[in-house]
């Protein structure tokens, strides 16, 4: 059988195959969640997002009732951006990414609820980014002429540094942390996990004692109740907890030495 006829038979295989879909809704950031169902037509490979891009074509549920079409966001569909964080059977991570293939039906989306719900799946993650220029996560020049190639990283240093740096803010380890909540103010663990980062730069470490202060704050890495389901969901394979372990060493030791000089 040929190429071109295959594709024709598996076409009319799958031609009548539906993927069944549970979306938590919101219509806006005051009004109460629900749940609506959704099917769509199967197409082998497909991800979340076609099915998303299905109902954003056909915006009808299950019932055959016409409605708004889902809400949600995306970016780069490479799992890069992180713009396309969303809970899919329980677990935060990217839709771009989630096969339905691999995915045990229904499908169960719904926003991260450790953000606020702009509308269906759609956050705010202002949180992270706030949590962000708390700890300094950025290397600082002053002035714009060439201030030569700077100190070197030995290879070691710059496997761990590559390691830290693939973070994109996602927010699936903030979702998954029991430690950040609507009573919380933990900044949480892709933070901390920066501030080691910047703290390692040999530019960097100019600020490291103003992000090791902020990690001593209220928020800071003394709310880690080191539950590790950040490094479960990360979909980076980011060592979190490796991270979060290295700082609290240097936190400790920067209280150990103010005490000491008092």
């Amino acid at each position: 059988m040929s190429t071109t006829a295959e594709a024709v038979q598996q076409t009319q295989v799958d031609s009548g195959r539906k993927v069944h879909l549970i979306i938590e809704r919101q219509a806006n950031p005051e009004s109460e969640p629900y749940w609506e169902e959704f099917e769509v037509p199967y197409r082998p490979g497909m991800n979340v997002i076609a099915c998303l891009m299905e109902i954003q074509r056909n915006p009808v549920n299950k019932k055959g009732e016409p409605v708004a079409p889902v809400t949600w966001e995306m970016n780069c569909l490479e799992e890069v951006c992180g713009a396309c964080t969303m809970v899919i059977n329980n677990k935060p991570r990217q839709a771009c990414s989630a096969l339905v293939d691999k995915l045990q039906q229904p499908i169960r989306i719904r926003p991260m609820r450790t953000f606020p719900v702009v509308r269906d799946l759609v956050v705010d993650r202002s949180r992270m980014f706030d949590a962000l220029k708390r700890i300094k996560a950025w290397i600082p020049i002053d002035g714009t002429y060439d201030l030569g190639p700077g100190p070197r990283m030995s290879s070691e240093e710059q496997q761990v540094a590559y390691e830290l740096s693939r973070c994109f803010t996602c927010g699936a380890c903030v979702e998954a942390c029991p430690n950040v909540n609507d009573k919380s103010s933990f900044i949480g663990p892709f933070a901390i996990s920066q501030a080691r980062l910047f703290n390692m730069h040999p530019t960097g470490k100019m600020n490291k004692e103003e992000r090791l202060q902020a990690l001593m704050g209220e928020g800071g890495i003394f709310e880690c109740g080191n539950a590790q389901n950040c490094v479960e969901v990360c979909p980076k394979g980011i060592p979190l907890t490796t991270s979060i372990a290295a700082m609290n060493r240097q936190v400790t030791y920067r209280a150990i030495g103010a005490w000491l000089r008092k």
